[in-house]
């Protein structure tokens, strides 16, 4: 079954939402990583649809520093780049934050902000077929839609592909 990954972002983040509806009306499937009690034990699950999801969402918000997600979206990218990945991976980076968060903890936006410009510059200089930049989380929405879309029809092919079986 072809999967989307709805990583990034947690929180109370509400992100995922709109997501989850759209997908649940075209019968899409998709792993949350965000649960309401999430312990250890979750970590294998996510571990597992990080690594094998054929779709990966990964939308670094404005709600938050996002220091965890900007390390995460560099593991994604190495994941992405190993030459047997027949993976997609979809990834925002809001390059602000919410003022609340600037006057909270002013050094630690600065930072964020600043690893966010990185982030987005080295990513811009990727040439990887299968990583697609948005801006927005309704470009998001729609571009992990068409890349479900197209992994559905090309899943016949599969059993002609040595690499895909």
């Amino acid at each position: 079954m072809i999967t989307i990954g709805l990583f990034g972002t947690c929180g109370k983040s509400k992100w995922r939402s709109p997501f989850m509806v759209r997908y649940q009306e075209l019968g899409i499937d998709f792993f949350n990583p965000q649960v309401e009690n999430w312990d250890p034990s979750c970590a294998e699950a996510e571990a597992r649809h990080l690594a094998e999801d054929a779709i990966i969402l990964f939308p670094v918000t404005d709600e938050t520093y996002a220091f965890g997600s900007l390390s995460e979206v560099g593991f994604s990218i190495l994941q992405a780049i190993r030459l047997d990945d027949r993976r997609d991976f979809v990834i925002m980076v809001d390059r602000d934050l919410h003022e609340a968060l600037k006057s909270e903890n002013p050094l630690a936006a600065k930072e964020s902000i600043r690893q966010r410009a990185l982030v987005k510059q080295h990513l811009k200089k990727l040439r990887l077929p299968n990583v697609y930049l948005v801006d927005t989380l309704e470009e998001m929405l729609d571009v992990s839609i068409r890349l479900q879309l197209a992994a559905v029809m090309r899943e016949p092919l599969a059993k002609f592909n040595p690499h895909r079986r």
